[in-house]
């Protein structure tokens, strides 16, 4: 029996990878998906993009391999060859870097080509024709990315030409409308897919407010990035800045992301935590204690805080300061 051809499709757990990946399972091409993740995604393993990727591929009967993208990518954020997006998106170079990845398992493993759900000026920043081209010369994938959902308006790639799949049988959609779409997900019974928008942070002005901040002050981890999806952020000075949690989750989470020289500055019964970052003059340090004081909620003038640094720990009496925005990111 001759062997199927096979392709990686990037299966973003989206309607349009989605469908994308049906349409090519139509032409008996076998196929493994990969699911992309980033320190900036909004969905988990719990719920989001990932969980239906994953219940869809189970559906449809193909693999899929999780793939994290962590400190290169930060590295990309940081100074991105193409720019940013509207906010601190750097749509293009991230693309770039899940096509890179995603080519050194096709070289590996014995795929063919590349399918993506991407449709042409769907995104301003990464699909329109000159990005395509952009992202396919940087990979060096030229010819061997299948954009089925677009391919009749974009050039004839590689399986086109060489017959492994039929190029009658792709579509020519353009544009942010998706009513095509939306007929085609009735067509193949897909459910229950997420929204297109507003699956990156980078894409949120707030948080790409609190990125820009860590980026000049030269913090940009791992750590850092999970701590600036929670709490009220202060930047005091270039050197140091306090992170005080709105609610238990995230008095939760700042205790977790404590490192060894950071302060921890908290209410006794835990109901305000603060984390006190970076290098702390006396001077910023009790501002910082009557910074988070202003949260702990009781009827007294002056309220109890501990402070824990270094298996230290100290009590004090405090009142508590109101503060200006402008320390507020």
């Amino acid at each position: 029996m001759e062997n199927k051809l096979k392709a990686i499709v990037l299966l973003s757990g989206g309607l349009d990878s989605s469908l994308a990946t049906k349409i090519i399972l139509e032409q008996n091409i076998e196929i493994m998906a990969l699911n992309f993740f980033t320190p900036f995604c909004r969905c988990n393993r719990i719920k989001g993009c990932y969980s239906v990727a994953k219940y869809f591929s189970e559906k449809v009967g193909i693999p899929i391999k999780r793939i994290f993208l962590g400190e290169e990518y930060l590295k990309i954020i940081e100074n991105p060859k193409y720019g940013y997006g509207k906010n601190l998106n750097p749509c293009i170079d991230c693309r770039i870097l899940m096509f890179k990845k995603a080519k050194e398992i096709m070289e590996k493993e014995g795929f063919s080509f590349i399918v993506t759900g991407e449709v042409l000026d769907q995104r301003p920043k990464s699909q329109t024709l000159k990005a395509l081209k952009i992202i396919e010369k940087e990979t060096g994938l030229e010819g061997l990315i299948v954009r089925p959902l677009s391919a009749n308006l974009l050039p004839e790639t590689i399986p086109e030409k060489k017959g492994w799949i039929d190029r009658s049988k792709l579509l020519s959609i353009k544009g942010r409308r998706r009513e095509t779409q939306f007929y085609l997900a009735d067509f193949y019974g897909i459910k229950d897919y997420p929204c297109p928008a507003g699956g990156c942070l980078l894409t949120d002005p707030s948080f790409s407010k609190r990125m820009r901040d860590l980026i000049e002050f030269g913090s940009v981890d791992l750590k850092n990035i999970e701590l600036i999806k929670i709490g009220r952020h202060f930047r005091l000075t270039p050197f140091t800045k306090l992170i005080i949690g709105r609610n238990e989750l995230e008095n939760k989470k700042i205790l977790a992301l404590k490192e060894m020289d950071d302060i921890i500055i908290r209410s006794e019964n835990f109901e305000v935590v603060g984390i006190l970052k970076g290098c702390v003059s006396e001077n910023v340090k009790y501002f910082s204690i009557r910074l988070v004081a202003k949260y702990i909620r009781d009827s007294n003038d002056y309220k109890k805080v501990i402070i824990e640094n270094n298996k230290r720990m100290e009590l004090l009496n405090v009142k508590p300061i109101e503060v200006s925005n402008f320390l507020r990111i």
